[in-house]
């Protein structure tokens, strides 16, 4: 028997096995049509690209014939909360349910864990002292270091509270600072090394997306080596790439950078030297947020970028004549200074010129700007260092049918399946638009859908999750309709994305407006959510930089290759928050009439979407919200 074969039968055994010791367990056919896949594809080593729709169990219909396969697996997830449903829950079921054991670990970012080394400094250091930047709360400080002598993981996770960036930069370290166990006094320690070294004994991993692009940008130097790699949440990993292979600069680094020296150095005018130019790199870029640079660097940015150079030649030269053997923790903190100094002149040499293939750009807020520069393709990064090593299956509830192209999945090297959803859509959802409703750029726009909105959430009783596309239609949306409803409005600043989704599950007459946060990652089954609204179609900003180098690459098909797949994948992953369980029922509702009326791409958008019914009508969308309440 072929060994496709007899991973495939061994996968639908244990699927089989796996679904009777479930409550309530029922066969997919979807799942395991999947799972097949999945085994045929580790087993003839050919990457595949399969989208699974919601309530397919997609989990175990990849972790099921990975595990089998006894291949070294990692997986990546988009959110939290599908890592912790992999680890907590998912994993330690197929830990007991399959016929042989399975070691599994997570694997965060090195700044997730804190760093004893740097604990052990705060004991002796002066820094504190040092009147660089912002101070961290002594208070919090001491709770930290109290946390850190009896955590089993060192993961922030655990607390109890989540810590000031201040407090949390002074007991962690990234990065661009972390020299290395074999660098530092407590490497033997390490809690980050310590999840490294579970990692590499374990045989499935979970990670994060953008863990995993940094491997990918560092030439494999941050995960163990593995056979095979699982992308769930798919959709998101070409702009996750881009963002952790380039690179960031922000005036927060100039200011770490010299609390690092200034611990080292008994030199004051290099320290606030260093100090200064964050302040200086703030004012350079904030009147630049929003703008693409092109060529090479001008204006202030430019000034304080060559400045900076000529002042990190002189920071180098200082810090290569640091005694390795000074008094006390010198050596480690000369090492960490040395990273965080070096990774800072290759930014700044980077900086000095856009390169072909790359774009620029400056973002942020004005109180912390931060100049950008990421790839604008990444298919060759991973034609190079992903596809032609590791086998791959990337999938996703919702998947662009130009993502093969996109992340450079090698021609005739992949196959493409959907195995679809077990959900009736047609019976169980109805899917309506306000055709009616004037243009969205119209002045008038936002008040009809305001209109449009108190007329869907009364014939709902509340159970609303109001989807918008950006802040300031969220807040005019919240402020109109407040007083004209009687059931709550949980607006998404009212309280943390946990407990706001906990207390709108909580209640099911309450509605729960938001942004592009909620729109993918948020499970929300059973009465309390019969109907989700979307204001408008989410097409990506046109003076977004990297989608604008994108559309220029691509030039008369922008449209078609750039925007169309963002917004239709987009729009099916906001819907999708509706039908979550075989018996949810309810309506989406799209305010936006192109769906309706535009000859040119309207279809794209629709069979993006489950196969729900359709109608432009607000009266029967509104008797069908009724109905569910009888």
């Amino acid at each position: 028997m072929a060994p496709a074969d007899r991973l495939s039968r061994a996968t639908r055994a244990a699927l089989a096995s796996i679904t009777d010791a479930l409550p309530a367990g029922e066969p997919r056919p979807g799942q395991v049509a999947m799972a097949e896949a999945v085994a045929a594809a580790i087993a003839d080593e050919r990457h595949l690209v399969v989208q699974a729709g919601t309530g397919t169990g997609k989990t175990f219909a990849y972790l099921v014939p990975a595990v089998l396969s006894g291949r070294k697996v990692v997986v990546t997830t988009a959110t939290k909360a599908l890592q912790d449903q992999l680890a907590d829950k998912d994993l330690p079921f197929l830990g007991e349910h399959l016929d042989r054991p399975v070691e599994w670990a997570v694997l965060k970012g090195r700044s997730n864990y804190v760093c004893l080394q740097r604990i052990r400094e705060l004991a002796s250091e002066d820094q504190l002292a040092l009147d660089v930047g912002p101070r961290p709360p002594r208070e919090e400080l001491a709770a930290l270091v109290a946390w850190a002598a009896a955590t089993e993981s060192g993961d922030r996770a655990e607390l109890d509270r989540e810590p000031s960036v201040r407090a949390w930069s002074a007991v962690s370290v990234g990065p661009r600072e972390c020299p290395g166990a074999g660098h530092c006094p407590k490497g033997d320690e390490c809690f980050a090394e310590r999840a490294r070294r579970a990692a590499a004994a374990a045989d499935v991993v979970v990670v994060n997306t953008h863990l995993y692009g940094l491997h990918l940008a560092t030439g494999g130097a941050v995960l163990p080596e593995h056979d095979v790699l699982v992308v769930d949440e798919a959709h998101q990993l070409e702009d996750t790439v881009a963002a952790t292979a380039g690179l960031e600069i922000t005036g927060g680094r100039f200011v770490a950078l010299a609390r690092s020296v200034g611990a080292i150095i008994d030199d004051r005018e290099m320290v606030d030297g260093l100090d200064e130019l964050g302040d200086r790199w703030k004012s350079a870029l904030v009147e630049e947020r929003g703008r693409r640079l092109r060529g090479r660097l001008d204006g202030d940015a430019a000034v304080v970028r060559d400045l900076a150079r000529n002042r990190m030649d002189l920071v180098m030269a200082a810090l290569r004549g640091v005694a390795e053997d000074g008094p006390g923790d010198v050596g480690a903190r000369k090492q960490r200074a040395m990273k965080a100094a070096t990774g800072l002149v290759d930014d700044l040499d980077a900086v000095a010129e856009v390169r072909p293939g790359e774009v620029a750009w400056v973002e942020g807020p004005p109180e912390n700007p931060v100049l950008r520069v990421a790839p604008v393709d990444v298919a060759e990064l991973l034609r190079e260092s992903l596809w032609s090593t590791t086998t791959a299956v990337l999938t996703s509830a919702t998947l662009p049918a130009t993502l093969p192209e996109r992340v450079g999945l090698p021609d005739a090297g992949f196959t493409v399946v959907d195995v679809g959803s077990p959900f009736d859509y047609e019976h169980q959802a109805l899917l309506y638009c306000s055709a009616h409703l004037p243009d969205p750029r119209s002045a008038t726009f936002d008040d009809r859908v305001h209109d449009e909105l108190e007329a869907l959430i009364e014939a709902a009783g509340g159970r609303t999750m109001a989807l918008f596309t950006s802040y300031r239609a969220l807040h005019a949306a919240v402020e109109a309709l407040r007083p004209r409803l009687d059931v709550e409005i949980l607006a998404q600043d009212d309280l943390p994305k946990a407990a706001l989704v906990a207390r709108f599950t909580a209640e099911p007459e309450a509605c729960l407006f938001a942004t592009m946060g909620f729109w993918q990652g948020v499970d929300v089954p059973g009465e309390t959510l019969s109907l989700v609204t979307i204001d408008r179609l989410p097409f990506p900003r046109p003076d977004d930089p990297l989608l604008q180098a994108r559309r220029e690459r691509a030039r008369a098909d922008a449209f078609r290759v750039v925007d169309l797949p963002r917004a239709a994948t987009l729009l099916a992953q906001g819907a999708g928050r509706l039908i979550r369980g075989a018996t949810d029922r309810g309506v989406v509702a799209v305010f936006d009439p192109r769906m309706a009326t535009n000859a040119s791409y309207r279809w794209d958008i629709v069979n993006a979407l489950p196969p729900m019914r359709r109608t432009r009508q607000r009266a029967e969308a509104e008797a069908f919200l009724r109905d569910l309440r009888d």
